[in-house]
């Protein structure tokens, strides 16, 4: 009986540790649509600026790199997303086998 209440603690335990990770790349995810909308208000802002004054090469070039690193946040948000649902698998997997020993 002790053994099997060990078991279900150190479950317990790593379910708890993965619920942790779930949230720190959960508020990653966010933190890095954030940013991917503030450089987005850069290129709407940019883009705007090229249309009234015909695009100076500068304007052209902090464009395109704003362009780049919106598309380089999103990468990495996808990444995040991506580890998210790795992570959820792992705590249904531990849901099963704290079903498991309830049944036990």
């Amino acid at each position: 009986m002790k053994d099997q209440a060990a078991a279900r603690d150190a479950l317990l335990s790593h379910r708890l540790a993965l619920v942790a990770n779930i949230s720190a790349l959960t508020a990653e995810a966010l933190r890095l649509t954030q940013k991917r909308t503030g450089i987005e208000m850069d290129v709407l802002r940019l883009e705007l600026e090229i249309t009234r004054s015909g695009g100076s090469a500068q304007l052209v070039q902090d464009l395109h790199e704003a362009e780049e690193s919106v598309a380089a946040i999103e990468q990495e948000r996808a990444e995040c997303e991506e580890r998210i649902i790795a992570v959820e698998g792992q705590v249904e997997d531990v849901d099963r086998a704290l079903a498991a020993t309830d049944g036990n």
